[in-house]
């Protein structure tokens, strides 16, 4: 198992009319743990486009236990229970406020895509290495060298890279 964790400071515009973080920006915060995650690793999410491969979100949920406020220091704690599957990760997510209690749980299932089709790709070498030590060689479905141009039959073309 993998786990990051990464500091996130309330800001006033973050917050809606009752002082709350507002709902949607929950999805920032995932998205800064999993950008930061990745760069604790040594991968970089630029290098990953430029390489032609893109990580968009096919599932995202959030469950909202307790309210996050302006100026609050959240702890956003990022974790990887189990390797990647094919084309698809799962991350998982907990909010904690400075004094420890949780406040929220959430989950984003992103998947490898080619930029240029929009079609899933196996995960890429590179990050397959990095995750390695955190997990069993024998719990990765797919070789550490997966096979150019496969693909898992099962997993959708997001819309978001559609051609």
């Amino acid at each position: 198992m993998y786990t990051s964790d990464i500091q996130i400071r309330v800001r006033y515009a973050e917050t809606d009319q009752m002082g709350y973080v507002y709902h949607g920006n929950y999805a920032a915060y995932f998205e800064v743990a999993r950008t930061e995650a990745f760069r604790k690793l040594g991968i970089s999410y630029k290098e990953l486009e430029a390489d032609g491969v893109g990580m968009p979100v096919g599932e995202i949920r959030t469950r909202f236990r307790r309210p996050a406020r302006y100026d609050d220091l959240l702890t956003v704690r990022l974790l990887l229970r189990q390797p990647p599957e094919g084309a698809r990760v799962l991350f998982e997510y907990e909010i904690y406020n400075e004094t420890g209690d949780l406040l929220t749980e959430g989950h984003t299932l992103m998947v490898f895509v080619a930029t240029t089709t929009g079609r899933p790709v196996p995960m890429p070498v590179n990050i397959q290495e990095r995750l390695l030590p955190y997990f069993g060689e024998d719990e990765f479905d797919s070789p550490v060298l997966p096979t150019p141009g496969a693909v898992p039959p099962d997993a959708p073309a997001p819309a978001a890279f559609g051609k």
